[in-house]
């Protein structure tokens, strides 16, 4: 059988989601997402709305592609804001899926947690199926568990920093506190191995950007992270060792002959 994962019901093969800024070339971006094999995109408004014919380009090879597009509130500092944006994406789209970020802090470009709860409330409310872009604060994510999100999106590090995972402990910690949540490390990721680490503390997929867009082969980046996201994932299916403060050798010594 094989190993999908749902998100508000809909099922996907690939446990990798590409965002879709920054590339070189429309030539590039359709190459990484071919070789990523990834299921679900997504898409900034504020970059197709104001792309003039491009808009219209790049919303038919999406169609080529035959994959699902996720929307985003990328930019919005408010909960007003990203409510109108997450609106009209729904229609733009043609899809009730959204990725919502309401961002706090201009540097870091950390959740503004406050106004994500809001916004998330209010769009939920509206029949929108949000995927909200949210640190690893356990009690952020009940809240926005409560109002209606059915997959949460913690960050792995600032977005575009590629730092990877900057609170290990944390992200465990809510994979252990929400075993049945559908969970996403979303930003900060820079290497394959990065996201191999996150699919090894079982966490459902990864969402990255930069790091494919920015590669010097966007396209050979993509295949790679998109292996590495199976090996994370194949690995916590298997059942890794724990980590041991002293060495046990691999070889037995009973029986061994003493000169």
């Amino acid at each position: 059988m094989a190993d999908t994962v749902a998100f508000y019901g809909v099922e996907v093969a690939s446990r990798l989601m590409l965002g879709t800024a920054q590339y070189p070339s429309p030539a590039i971006l359709t190459d990484a997402i071919k070789r990523s094999g990834s299921d679900i995109l997504t898409v900034s408004l504020r970059r197709e709305s104001t792309g003039g014919s491009g808009g219209h380009d790049f919303w038919s090879m999406i169609g080529r592609l035959g994959v699902r597009v996720l929307p985003n509130t990328a930019g919005c500092h408010s909960a007003k804001e990203a409510i109108v944006t997450a609106e009209m994406a729904r229609d733009v789209f043609d899809t009730d899926w959204i990725k919502l970020e309401v961002i706090g802090h201009a540097d870091t470009l950390q959740p503004d947690v406050f106004g994500l709860v809001d916004a998330a409330r209010e769009l939920v409310g509206q029949g929108f199926k949000v995927f909200p872009y949210t640190t690893d604060d356990l009690v952020v994510a009940e809240k926005l568990l409560a109002v209606g999100c059915e997959v949460l999106m913690p960050w792995g590090a600032p977005i575009g920093s590629g730092k990877g995972l900057n609170n290990r402990f944390g992200l465990k910690a809510m994979r252990a506190h929400f075993p049945g949540v559908p969970l996403v490390v979303d930003a900060g990721l820079g290497v394959p191995s990065h996201a191999a680490d996150a699919m090894e503390l079982g966490y459902d997929a990864v969402l990255l950007n930069t790091a494919v867009a920015k590669a010097g082969d966007p396209a050979g980046m993509a295949e790679a992270f998109a292996l590495a996201v199976k090996a994370g994932r194949l690995a916590y299916l298997s059942g890794a060792m724990e980590a041991r403060d002293m060495a046990v050798p691999s070889t037995p010594v009973f029986g061994q002959p003493f000169v």
